[in-house]
């Protein structure tokens, strides 16, 4: 299989590292145009200069997804630069934990702001380009919380499941006019924030010992590869995906109803080391 992606036109956001990164270099390797955003300029223009090697044109900027009229001047130069936008991955967001007895109102909303909205106001953008050559594939990046509530996370399972929705109802509305919107739901895709869920386990417990812990919900027994993600995304922005919209597909290593009891597991674990500490 031969999946020509060169000189697609492809926004990628939150892209100046992790998953997103990971997708936009791959876009570049097939010579893809890339722009990519993120909120920091200097992360992103580094990134943008290392893209630059590979794809066929690079726009990196500093971009808000809260703010409405930066996202439309940001698909906008895109558009203009290039002549159309053809694919559109949704991949900022991150995730927020809470719970009834931590979280406010404002605060689900606030993160709501980012997430749910962030998306939308890419989508919005971008749809009104893709209509004009009646062609354009939107991925969005969510997360496995988002199909399977966790009793903890209650941010990001409210957020996610609404951003999970939201591109169900867009690959419906919008596939007769051969828009395709698909969401990816990640599973535990090491980017380096299980070394820092490593570390939150504070002394005693060896790296060995707490990923043999993580790992007992998921299946394939591995954390995932942002190339595990970067894969799907060429594929569903490819020709070969042509008959596929409003799909939900998991990238999580066969976890499923398994990660509702990872808060529990977390706890006894933590218990069990801080009873062998005291024993010794």
């Amino acid at each position: 299989m031969n999946i020509d992606l060169s000189d697609k036109r492809v926004i990628v956001t939150g892209a100046s590292r992790g998953i997103g990164l990971a997708i936009a270099r791959a876009f570049a390797a097939e010579g893809a145009r890339v722009a990519i955003c993120a909120r920091s300029l200097e992360a992103v223009e580094a990134a943008g200069q290392e893209l630059a090697k590979k794809a066929a044109g690079v726009i990196a900027r500093a971009v808000d997804v809260t703010d409405t009229n930066g996202v439309r001047r940001f698909v906008d130069e895109v558009a203009e630069t290039w002549g159309g936008v053809d694919v559109l991955v949704n991949n900022a967001g991150q995730g927020r934990s809470g719970n009834i007895d931590t979280l406010t109102p404002e605060s689900i909303l606030e993160h709501a702001n980012v997430l749910q909205m962030g998306h939308f106001r890419f989508v919005q953008a971008v749809v009104p380009h893709m209509r004009k050559q009646n062609w354009g594939r939107i991925v969005e990046i969510n997360a496995l919380a988002g199909t399977i509530p966790t009793p903890d996370g209650i941010p990001s399972v409210v957020n996610r499941a609404s951003c999970v929705a939201l591109s169900k109802s867009l690959g419906m509305s919008l596939a007769k006019e051969n828009i395709l919107v698909n969401s990816l739901n990640m599973g535990w895709i090491d980017t380096g924030q299980w070394d820092r869920h490593y570390k939150e386990m504070g002394p005693g417990v060896s790296r060995e010992e707490f990923d043999e812990m993580v790992m007992k919900v998921v299946p394939v027994g591995r954390y995932g590869k942002p190339e595990d993600v970067s894969g799907m995304v060429l594929f569903l922005s490819s020709e070969y995906a042509s008959f596929i919209s409003a799909a939900s597909i998991d990238i999580a290593g066969g976890m499923g109803g398994q990660i509702a009891y990872f808060p529990t597991l977390k706890r006894d674990f933590a218990a069990a080391i801080k009873a062998r500490n005291t024993a010794n």
